[in-house]
């Protein structure tokens, strides 16, 4: 491909830029952060501390509110069912569903910045929460209050965390690990409700061996009646799922779903009255009241789930309310959305709601649906409030198998075999922790498949930190560009020199590794068939391409000063290419810029390639002892100054050619003109 000739480079001449360590340091993190303070508004403080008064301030009657409108009513539709049936599933009586789609919607509408998220109970919290209490007795009141307190828990840590800006800590948890716990979530949550379909209880457990011994054993309990009904409303509810997916016209009928299982559950029941069949029973009417949650002795135990659950919460809530935003064309903090998801817990929990979070399949209806702002959301309330006031008595007839079916069609999508073949084809590590946190997760229990996963997750994280890449470079021919010679076998490298780029921080974990790498690539490189230049006998020069190293600690400053003494015990010197500002202050305040020679850092590799090879041709017998006249990094400059003060840009097409080595190259001494003007045109 041909080079525009209009297109012009200016070429920088090299300059060192040492300053012994007394620069002015970077403005950091806190400065700016106080900086953005001082310059925000009432207006911005407001936002800050309500976000609904963005869309408020901006709503759009005409265009907005009927999709609002629309998406409420089918999403607050759809979340009434659900809440009952998530509220079993938590081992709770299905009036604390209701309760926890009530409060933190509203709450959410106000404190929360995502427009399309629909907040409230859903199926992998309500596992948590029946997993945490499995040895209390559900039928008292003990399990009631410890799942409120479980919320005003999870709100205070959510918001303590939005408040900290500590959102970035889940980020160490990879999605493959994601992927593999709630894969096997789904399908303990399934088995879970298989009690309900076959007409006998079934062992509460987060393991599969203990489901699935107690379905085995109680076989002959095997009831068809609630089998026969809560299979058919599943493939009812399935079949309207994936029309409402595949077919735009059909939309509603994945919102639809939950409240067709739950009329047909209550007609087929009321019309026939099967005594085989379980109902939901009596469900008191109106408002819950307030209370503050009680049972504060047993906030030691429930610490761990309120770290797990709050942990799905930034996983699940925040990544899909970002991607939404992005999709609606407006900015999300994720720490405002966790402190949102807080406020949403403390004040659900004064009012008997267990823990609620983001629900993917609701938010994606609720988007899907047309919802432009948060008060989609406040209509959801306002229906469960109406369902509360005014609807629970029917509720009493819904058969226990509808609402079983409800909760095996939502965690059905959540089995995600499809990224399990995904990262087989991928990426094999990825696979082995997706496959390690599924299995433990499915055979030990959420808190120990979430514990390894995480652990496997971070040990990866930290092989990797520890064991960076490192890369011996090569020239491009035609080019001064330097690269990978594995990833570019057409890169050729110089007789005495060897060019090593390291691709991450250097840190005491790693420099140990990298020394190791660094004597390896020495004799590999000087056994490579691929050189040019003049015939050397040894390693006379190590540059080290340093712009990817962001940071440099203590303890790899003293690993560089190592291997600089070792080098000049077998007279090797080393250089030093393109630094960035905070790591060349920390090797200059360190004295390791002092110790290797100023004259040997330098702007580009391609700078330093030239300095050492006109050593190389000189002599190769030291080059501790430069000749000042021509290797001295101000004259160098001064020349190139100097060239390019008769000629300052040179077009794109000169530089990839070569032009600017044979402008240095006509300036420098006559020694150097055969080197570059013609050994590096090989």
């Amino acid at each position: 491909m041909r080079t525009p000739t209009n297109r012009t480079v200016k070429v920088i001449p090299f300059q060192h830029s040492y300053s012994g360590g007394d620069s002015v340091p970077a403005t950091s993190s806190l400065s700016r952060w106080k900086e953005k303070l001082n310059r925000m508004k009432v207006i911005d403080w407001i936002e800050m501390f309500i976000p609904c008064s963005r869309w408020i301030r901006t709503y759009n009657w005409r265009e907005y509110l009927q999709p609002d409108l629309v998406s409420g009513v089918t999403v607050g539709i759809m979340l009434v069912p659900q809440s009952m049936s998530y509220a079993k599933l938590a081992g709770l009586q299905p009036i604390y569903g209701l309760y926890t789609g009530l409060v933190p919607i509203f709450m959410y509408a106000i404190f929360g910045s995502s427009r399309q998220l629909a907040v409230g109970p859903v199926a992998l919290v309500s596992l948590l929460v029946s997993n945490v209490l499995g040895n209390v007795d559900s039928s008292g009141e003990l399990y009631t209050e410890l799942a409120i307190l479980l919320s005003l828990m999870v709100g205070i840590l959510e918001c303590t965390m939005g408040i900290l800006r500590l959102g970035w800590l889940i980020r160490f948890i990879s999605h493959s690990v994601i992927s593999g716990f709630t894969t096997a979530s789904a399908i303990v949550i399934a088995l879970s409700q298989a009690k309900y379909f076959l007409g006998y209880n079934v062992e509460r457990s987060s393991e599969i061996i203990p489901l699935v011994t107690s379905i085995i054993s109680g076989a002959d309990e095997f009831s068809w009646p609630p089998f026969m009904m809560g299979s058919t409303i599943l493939a009812i509810m399935l079949i309207m799922k994936h029309l409402g997916k595949t077919r735009k016209s059909l939309r509603f009928l994945r919102a639809a779903g939950p409240l067709t299982a739950v009329v047909l559950g209550t007609t087929f029941v009321k019309i026939f009255h099967p005594s085989s069949i379980s109902l939901v029973g009596n469900i008191p009417q109106g408002l819950p009241s307030f209370s503050i949650p009680k049972e504060f002795g047993h906030v030691k135990s429930l610490i761990p789930t309120t770290f797990l659950i709050t942990g799905v919460a930034i996983l699940e809530s925040v990544g899909i309310a970002k991607a939404l935003a992005a999709k609606n064309g407006y900015e999300l903090d994720s720490n405002q959305e966790l402190f949102g998801l807080g406020v949403a817990n403390i004040f659900g929990s004064f009012f008997s709601s267990y823990p609620a979070t983001g629900s993917f399949s609701r938010s994606a209806v609720n988007h899907e649906s047309g919802a432009k702002t948060g008060l989609s959301g406040i209509i959801m309330g306002i229906i469960i409030c109406s369902a509360l006031l005014f609807m629970t008595p029917l509720f009493e007839y819904i058969p226990q198998c509808a609402l079983a079916a409800i909760v095996i069609s939502a965690v059905i999508g959540l089995v995600d075999y499809e990224e399990a073949m995904f990262l087989w084809r991928v990426d094999k590590k990825d696979f082995f922790l997706w496959t390690v946190t599924f299995a433990t997760t499915l055979f030990f229990g959420i808190e120990i498949g979430v514990l390894v996963g995480v652990g496997f997750s971070l040990a990866f994280v930290i092989h990797e930190s520890a064991n960076p890449h490192v890369a011996v470079l090569g020239r491009l021919p035609g080019t001064t560009v330097y690269r990978n010679t594995q990833q570019y076998p057409e890169a050729y490298t110089y007789n005495g020199i060897v060019i090593v780029r390291i691709d991450a921080p250097l840190y005491f974990a790693n420099t140990s590794f990298i020394k190791d790498r660094l004597r390896e690539y020495e004799i590999a490189v000087d056994q490579c068939t691929s050189r040019r230049g003049p015939e050397v006998e040894r390693i006379c020069f190590v540059i080290l391409e340093m712009a990817p190293v962001t940071y440099v600690d203590s303890s790899a400053v003293q690993a560089l000063k190592e291997l600089y003494q070792e080098y000049k015990s077998r007279n090797i010197q080393i250089a030093i290419a393109n630094p960035n500002r905070d790591v060349f202050l920390t090797l200059s305040k360190s004295g390791f810029i002092d110790l290797v020679g100023k004259e040997w850092c330098f702007v580009i590799v391609h700078d330093a390639v030239q300095v050492c090879l006109q050593y190389v041709q000189t002599s190769t017998a030291s080059p501790k002892t430069p000749r000042m006249s021509l290797y001295n990094s101000t004259s160098f400059s001064e020349r190139l100054n100097e060239r390019l003060s008769r000629n300052e840009d040179l077009s794109a097409a000169d530089m990839e050619s070569g032009e600017r080595e044979r402008l240095i190259s006509t300036e420098a001494d006559p020694i150097m003109q055969p080197l570059l003007a013609g050994k590096s045109r090989k």
